[in-house]
């Protein structure tokens, strides 16, 4: 074993008395359950309970990620900016699938947003961008604002035991549906 192996066995696990996920008693919709735990995220995080790892898909498959943060949740989805001509603008215009994944460290808790993003429109784009503490006073053109459509949520509740509660919801025919997630690990 490597001196860093030995390292990494080393660190601490999860704290004790984490939040339990009780899949019988989840709601249908997983937007209610996402707002309930960012709710509590707000109150436990540190800094930054918005930010999330975002991937998208190169034109030859190859996933990439990033850190981004969450600017809205409404009607039209899961809100997030950047410059249409960067990287993840361009990669979205040739592939709009992507994946938000959030992680509270102190509840031990990760939720995976997967679906389509779409561009919303020049209007939201701009009021976002007039909003960013980087504003010059001008407008910019190649700022947009998306929406991720979710299809898929993963909810994982950590267990100190590693056992984690992990609870799938899929879009099937305009409904949701939702179950343990039946294999042993993500």
């Amino acid at each position: 074993m490597t001196d860093l192996r030995a390292l990494l066995r080393a660190l601490p696990g999860f704290v004790p008395d984490l939040p339990v996920l009780d899949p019988d008693a989840a709601p249908h919709d997983p937007n209610a359950l996402f707002s309930q735990w960012f709710e509590d995220a707000l109150e436990q995080e540190d800094r930054q309970p918005h930010a999330m790892s975002f991937s998208t898909v190169r034109p030859d498959g190859t996933p990439v990620a990033r850190t981004l943060i969450l600017k809205d949740v409404d009607a039209s989805g899961y809100q997030f900016s950047t410059h249409s001509t960067s990287r993840k603008g361009m990669e979205l215009a040739d592939d709009p699938r992507c994946t938000m994944l959030f992680w509270w460290r102190s509840a031990g808790r990760q939720v995976r947003i997967t679906g389509t993003a779409h561009a919303l429109d020049e209007a939201a784009s701009q009021a976002d961008w007039e909003a960013r503490p980087s504003y010059t006073g001008r407008p910019n053109p190649d700022w947009q604002l998306y929406a991720l459509q979710p299809e898929e949520f993963e909810f994982m509740q950590a267990r100190e035991d590693r056992n984690h509660t992990r609870l799938e919801y899929r879009l099937e025919g305009g409904e949701w549906t939702h179950g343990l997630v039946p294999t042993p690990a993500g």
